[in-house]
């Protein structure tokens, strides 16, 4: 085991988020005093979407297609958002203006089926309307991140097809990507590489997951993984750029083979692999990486500007 165990998701410490306010149904609330039901469907049964972004110079990157996957979830499982995307986008302003957060915010944006009747499984049981919660924070990624990478373990935990829980939704269950990054842990790596149902590399417990092979940028089929909208920029911006892309399966040989690795996510942006299975991926020079993180900040800057 490292040392410091290192994350996707590791911010540096900011002292203003011992005081965030933080929006419940409505209601904007000290942090201590932000509480949901032990009845409520989430809480219970994990049965409820989400979707994080980040807020750069007072703009939600790419909030129109955060708000595609998130109703287009809550849709498929008739769960009722309560609002349309304008009344979303307006809880957003607010949590954002009374924390006084323009920029280098991360944000949850939480929705579960609300409160039950009675402790049991069915939907129907929850009839009080929806619960949503915003948790915002003052939010940096750790500069270690980008100089050290992240260590992957291959895990026995898969990602489950579509028929059993689609990867696609962006569920409050996450009981088994929770599995996973266990497993990794306890394989002595940060974070857990998970296979498809048919072996083929797919996807990290947080993140997606991509490879540079001979110049080129492969990833997953997205046929088991959450489609991420950091990762769907990233194949744009390679389209773009005349860097060759491809959405194939693949496996762990050419994953160990690889000169660069890196994961994709709305709060990492590009965090670099270091390794998988204690071993190393490439040289350490990741320069097709950085091309894509340049490209990917340039297109925050354009967005930002419009």
């Amino acid at each position: 085991m490292q040392d410091t165990d290192i994350t996707t998701h590791d911010a540096a410490e900011d002292p203003r988020n011992r005081d965030i306010k933080i929006y419940v149904n409505g209601d904007l609330v000290h942090r201590d005093d932000a509480k949901v039901s032990v009845y409520d469907s989430g809480f219970m049964l994990g049965d409820g979407m989400w979707e994080g972004m980040r807020l750069y110079d007072g703009k939600w990157a790419f909030f129109d297609e955060h708000m595609d996957r998130f109703f287009d979830s809550c849709k498929a499982v008739s769960l009722d958002v309560g609002m349309d995307r304008a009344g979303i986008l307006d809880a957003l302003s607010k949590t954002a203006k009374a924390n006084d957060m323009i920029t280098d915010v991360h944000v949850r944006l939480m929705l579960t089926r609300g409160t039950k009747v009675k402790p049991f499984q069915h939907p129907s049981l929850s009839r009080s309307g929806p619960t949503l919660v915003i948790i915002m924070e003052h939010s940096k990624p750790t500069q270690e991140l980008q100089s050290r990478g992240i260590r992957l373990a291959t895990v026995p935990q898969v990602r489950g097809l579509p028929m059993s829980q689609d990867a696609k939704y962006n569920s409050h269950s996450k009981l088994n990507c929770v599995i996973a990054c266990l497993q990794a842990e306890q394989a002595g790596a940060d974070e857990a590489l998970m296979l498809d149902p048919h072996g083929f590399v797919n996807t990290t417990n947080a993140c997606n997951f991509f490879i540079v092979r001979r110049g080129e940028v492969w990833t997953s089929t997205g046929d088991y993984c959450m489609n991420g909208v950091t990762r769907q920029k990233v194949i744009d911006l390679c389209r773009a750029n005349d860097i060759p892309v491809f959405e194939k399966n693949f496996s762990l040989y050419e994953a160990y083979g690889a000169e660069e690795a890196f994961l994709t996510g709305t709060f990492g942006a590009q965090t670099p692999v270091s390794e998988i299975d204690g071993k190393p991926i490439g040289t350490g020079s990741r320069e097709v990486t950085q091309k894509i993180r340049d490209f990917y900040k340039q297109l925050i800057a354009e967005q930002i500007a419009t």
